[in-house]
């Protein structure tokens, strides 16, 4: 018999996948039951709903993404690179991610925790940057704007427009944290 927390993490990759190939409304549970191999009362045992399965995939998704770019910086990552990261992470998740904003409007759980994991990316970074609380709101802004670049760019939005893709990832590039401290 698997373990709870193994029969979690299957549930969690299975929905994942499901979610990225299928988006949230094109997925149910008994789906991603079937996909980690368990029937769906196994689901029910780990996760109330489809909702809470998807935030804890949001939440993985955000942790994978904040460790990568996080290993990636440590190693003098350029912000060229970092870019690219970024908007690789977001096109390895674009289905997901469309769910992801379509939900946030829609379902107060999701907004809800789409606001806690900008929240916590915004203390990260301003901790490791060392940069004071007053940086929140900038922080914040450019945060957003990214993710909207990345998300435009691996939508064909730029390439509809005739914008490079090289081009968006030079502004994204140029609107990383790490770029505060020039301008300080």
């Amino acid at each position: 018999m698997a373990k709870p927390a193994k029969t979690t993490q299957q549930l969690l990759q299975a929905a994942a996948d499901e979610f990225n190939e299928q988006g949230f409304q094109g997925t149910d549970t008994n789906k991603i039951a079937q996909r980690a191999g368990f029937s769906p009362q196994t689901f029910y045992r780990h996760f109330p709903n489809k909702t809470a399965v998807f935030v804890a995939v949001y939440e993985a998704w955000e942790s994978q993404e904040r460790q990568g770019l996080e290993k990636l910086v440590s190693k003098g990552g350029t912000p060229i690179r970092v870019a690219d990261a970024i908007v690789r992470q977001h096109r390895d998740y674009r289905i997901f991610r469309r769910s992801l904003r379509l939900l946030a409007v829609e379902n107060d759980a999701v907004r809800c925790a789409r606001t806690l994991s900008r929240q916590r990316q915004v203390k990260a970074i301003l901790t490791a940057l060392s940069l004071p609380a007053s940086m929140k709101h900038d922080i914040s802004i450019r945060l957003l704007q990214i993710e909207r670049l990345a998300d435009g760019l691996v939508e064909g939005e730029f390439k509809d427009l005739g914008v490079s893709d090289k081009r968006v990832k030079e502004e994204i590039a140029g609107l990383l944290p790490f770029n505060v401290q020039d301008q300080l």
